[in-house]
């Protein structure tokens, strides 16, 4: 059937306005999409503005991973002490920890920055407890008596003590602080360390601490951004909690870089 010009105008125009409506649709619901992602994202931006901040990560039981603008920052809780992974109830800290908090938003009160570059405060919880002393009273944790004067955490151990609750319970339970120390000196007993960062075992290889004395003898750093210091002993307690990698160099090379002696291990 042969079919008019004016016919044949008009199919064609037809045709034309209906894919045009079918593009028109298909940006419709594109930028419905857009706005729908878009608008997602601004409630998860004011639902972390408003409930604080998510936790991402539990490194022990007194060291967890926030969720800051975008960026992960390590949290030190201030003023308590967990046991160290291979100690008892250093497991059950970390667990106890990662049950109250992983997951979940926080509010967080800052105490100020430790030499690590790690933000040192306090952890409140969504029910509003504190999770600083939740740690202490349930005995999973010792006050920090070297680095705080705060009462209630004094209190709560005193408490947790009498209970036997938690690590109270064991016969003779063994400070953080003092572990750490024995295990560095058992360390240069035998002329190597193992350090643990995030459960993994390292070894460094000691040398004595008159090889920084010339300009050639062996110094070690941290490779971190922040670090400005030389240690003269690989053992040193300052040096093992480098998050960074730990860099052999000369003293000369050491002095260049404008590095200045820890206190710690170069005295």
């Amino acid at each position: 059937m042969n079919q008019s010009p004016s016919m044949r105008t008009t199919i064609a125009f037809s045709k034309f306005t209906f894919w045009l409506l079918c593009l028109g649709i298909m940006l419709g619901c594109q930028q419905s999409k857009d706005y729908s992602q878009e608008n997602k994202q601004a409630q998860a931006a004011e639902q972390a503005s408003e409930n604080g901040y998510k936790v991402i990560g539990i490194k022990d039981g007194d060291t967890v991973e926030l969720l800051k603008d975008g960026k992960s920052l390590t949290v030190r809780l201030q003023g308590v002490d967990c046991p160290e992974k291979k100690q008892d109830f250093g497991t059950r800290a970390r667990q106890f920890t990662s049950d109250l908090v992983f997951g979940k938003f926080v509010q967080l009160e800052v105490e100020n920055v430790d030499r690590y570059g790690r933000t040192v405060g306090t952890i409140i919880l969504p029910d509003g407890l504190s999770l600083n002393q939740e740690l202490v009273r349930n005995g999973f944790a010792w006050h920090y008596t070297a680095y705080s004067k705060d009462q209630e955490l004094a209190r709560l151990e005193t408490e947790a003590r009498a209970e036997k609750r938690g690590l109270w319970a064991g016969p003779s339970p063994q400070a953080p602080w003092e572990y750490r120390q024995s295990r560095r000196g058992k360390s240069a007993t035998s002329g190597n360390t193992e350090t643990e960062e995030e459960g993994t075992a390292t070894q460094k290889t000691t040398s004595p601490k008159a090889s920084a004395i010339t300009k050639g003898g062996k110094v070690y750093i941290c490779q971190s951004k922040g670090s400005k210091i030389f240690h003269t002993d690989p053992n040193c307690s300052r040096l093992e909690q480098c998050k960074s990698t730990v860099a052999t160099i000369t003293l000369g090379q050491a002095q260049k870089e404008k590095r200045t002696p820890c206190k710690t291990c170069a005295d």
